[in-house]
């Protein structure tokens, strides 16, 4: 499906930022992969694990969808994926073989409730007003407290780093080289962060922690936002539809199980094929 809307104003888009569970829409999310895989190959990355397709199978899976507001198109997008579903977390995937105290580190933090915001992206379209960078990243950081999460994992390229600071994240220096890895290419280097404090937010910076708390508390409103004198209009839409059947304390002890058989920690897994 061609994801360009030839009718999307360049003065003041407008856009539906929309939260769901991944195997709630499995239409949603082929949109999705199609938009990320094209920006993905574009720059010459085919093998990012948090681009395969398991996760549209993932129970433990939460999308988040920057889309017009017919729903025929998807500009951007990110995830948030919980330790403990069908697969490890993206963090895990990427760096169990430069670091297996990477499952160590995620468990530490799984049995409160942990995630991963990740799989963020937008398209040529719409770049330059924020989509792909803080308020998709906002919307991850708010929707992980209706999830019941206490802390969220993240990769970060060098350019995000500071904006994934401003909303709490600090950079995870224990594991790889200071915190930092080649990922996805030799040629590309990611960071590994941590927020630890979702329900409160002191980490935060005061703009980002307003507006945050501000969206979990009208999880479905209309705001004009504005990022480098553009302004866009975004419908958030972001109450979980079917979160009744959601269960964390389920998928914690999931997590227990595989972490005590050491099953996401053996080098012998196909962890980096395509679960498609």
């Amino acid at each position: 499906m061609n994801l360009i809307d030839s009718e999307l104003s360049k003065e003041k888009p407008t856009v539906r930022l929309r939260a769901f569970r991944a195997i709630d829409d499995l239409a949603a999310c082929q949109l999705f992969l199609e938009g990320h895989t094209h920006v993905l190959t574009s720059i010459g990355v085919t093998n990012v694990t948090s681009s395969k397709h398991g996760w549209t199978t993932n129970p433990a899976a939460f999308v988040i969808i920057v889309e017009s507001m017919d729903g025929k198109k998807v500009y951007g997008g990110a995830r948030v994926h919980i330790a403990g579903g069908t697969e490890p977390l993206p963090i895990e995937q990427a760096t169990v073989t430069i670091d297996a105290s990477v499952t160590d580190v995620v468990w530490k933090y799984a049995q409160q409730g942990t995630g991963e915001i990740c799989g963020l992206w937008n398209s040529r379209e719409i770049a330059g007003y924020g989509i792909g960078s803080i308020f998709l990243t906002r919307a991850a950081v708010a929707i992980s407290s209706q999830i019941g999460l206490t802390s969220l994992f993240a990769l970060c390229a060098p350019y995000t780093v500071e904006m994934a600071e401003s909303v709490g994240y600090h950079k995870l220096t224990t594991i790889g080289n200071n915190g930092t890895f080649y990922y996805p290419k030799m040629d590309l280097l990611a960071t590994a962060m941590l927020h630890e404090d979702i329900r409160h937010l002191k980490t935060a910076d005061e703009e980002n922690r307003n507006a945050i708390l501000n969206l979990r508390q009208s999880f479905n409103i209309v705001r004009s936002e504005t990022l480098r004198k553009k302004s866009i209009e975004i419908h958030y839409n972001l109450d979980i539809p079917n979160l009744e059947k959601w269960d964390l304390e389920e998928t914690i002890d999931h997590a227990k199980k595989k972490y005590l058989k050491k099953e996401w920690g053996d080098l012998g897994l196909n962890l980096f094929t395509d679960q498609s």
